[in-house]
């Protein structure tokens, strides 16, 4: 398929409230996702391998944590302009997306906002370069939707901690420099601590046999008597609070980066609806793909819309972890459905790796769930307009 003709779907002229600067990026992402990932991204896929070469890239391109300030290596830019680089990104595949999310949400922001002064200097810089990669441990094999529960924990040694435990379906993980990892100290309070890659007893198998995400590599961390030493601990947070400010942070980006899984999706489908002739007309012609497509592009834009009102909110400091959430949650399953119907449009080649709509179909599936499931979503929505909370 010719990528190179892609136009994402602006039917409510949304370009109009973007800068200059906010086009120049797009531009720039889109132009790198065209060269370097789209030509390689199926043979990624399919082979069950992570494109190493994308990470210095990405911190040549500004992809990692671009809203944190210059000082620190990173390109200083807005929120909107994380959108969309993120967008951009997931255009090419949701798996690069999410390398470029855990590195800019999950490891770069915990840091720079909990963190003191000599660790930011000491890690923003190589981060944001892509010289170092980071992960994020919260999520545990018995405790996913209910972080609050988790078993990993430190105990105080006087000049350091000694870390166990372990954590589940970590992005990243087994290439991990370093790891923004959440444990309970022995009054049961959650902290945040940096933990290296070289510390001894500190291990990341990786998890294999993925369905979903496949290009991006994912694993476990394994905390054997792990020693932390002191400086180690980000000292301007305590509580749960913390990583779920790293998660609001990273479910913005996601509700920004599926737009540009559905729109690839949209834009594979219409190309190949006014091109594939039955019956001696294209199928473009026909009710039932012309209703597919028009609701494609409607709920495309209202998922646009969304995301670019969440993000003006977000520059202003107003946006709220509910207005992020329902954003994540509603735009997810947009782009979901579109690709299930791009898929339907196209028919059996749908499911080839000719075009890209299975695999991004495939790693939507992931994407529905991670970050928050689709269902909690709904549950945090409803504890916002009720005051009741269900799942507690």
């Amino acid at each position: 398929m010719d990528y190179k003709s892609y136009t994402h779907p602006d039917y409510f002229n949304i370009d109009d409230l973007l800068t200059d600067e906010h086009k120049l990026i797009r531009k720039s992402v889109r132009e790198w996702v065209n060269r370097r990932l789209k030509p390689v991204i199926d043979e990624y896929n399919h082979e069950h391998k992570f494109p190493e070469f994308i990470v210095k890239e990405l911190g040549e391109l500004g992809a990692f944590g671009p809203y944190i300030p210059t000082k620190y290596g990173a390109a200083g830019l807005d929120f909107i302009s994380y959108g969309i680089i993120m967008q951009e990104l997931e255009r090419g595949d949701s798996g690069i997306r999410s390398v470029a999310s855990v590195q800019s949400s999950l490891v770069m922001y915990p840091i720079y906002e909990f963190g003191n002064e000599e660790q930011r200097q000491k890690y923003l810089p190589k981060l944001a370069s892509g010289e170092i990669l980071g992960a994020f441990g919260l999520t545990e094999p018995n405790h996913g939707s209910d972080p609050g529960s988790m078993e990993t924990k430190i105990i105080d040694k006087g000049n350091h901690y000694i870390l166990n435990g372990a954590k589940m379906w970590i992005t990243n993980a087994p290439i991990a420099d370093i790891a923004v990892v959440w444990a309970k100290d022995e009054a049961g309070v959650v902290r945040g601590l940096i933990v290296e890659k070289n510390m001894e007893g500190f291990t990341a198998p990786e998890t294999h046999n993925k369905w979903s995400l496949r290009a991006s590599v994912t694993g476990e961390l394994v905390f054997d008597n792990v020693k932390i030493p002191k400086e180690n601990v980000l000292p301007n947070i305590k509580g749960l609070k913390g990583p779920m400010m790293c998660l609001n942070s990273a479910r913005y980006g996601i509700a920004w980066g599926v737009i540009g899984a559905a729109s690839d999706c949209y834009h594979t489908a219409l190309t190949y609806a006014m091109e594939r002739k039955q019956f001696n007309v294209p199928i473009a012609s026909f009710q039932l793909n012309q209703k597919k497509l028009a609701e494609m592009v409607t709920e495309i834009t209202k998922a646009q819309l969304l995301a670019w009102r969440m993000g003006v909110l977000k520059n202003e400091g107003k946006v709220t972890p509910s207005q992020i959430s329902m954003c994540k949650r509603n735009n997810v399953e947009t782009a979901l459905k579109v690709a299930r119907e791009s898929r339907q449009i196209l028919g059996a080649m749908g499911i080839t790796g000719e075009y890209p709509i299975m695999r991004h179909m495939m790693n939507l599936e992931s994407v529905i769930t991670y970050e928050g499931t689709h269902d909690i979503h709904l549950l945090i929505t409803g504890f916002d307009i009720t005051g009741i909370a269900a799942f507690k």
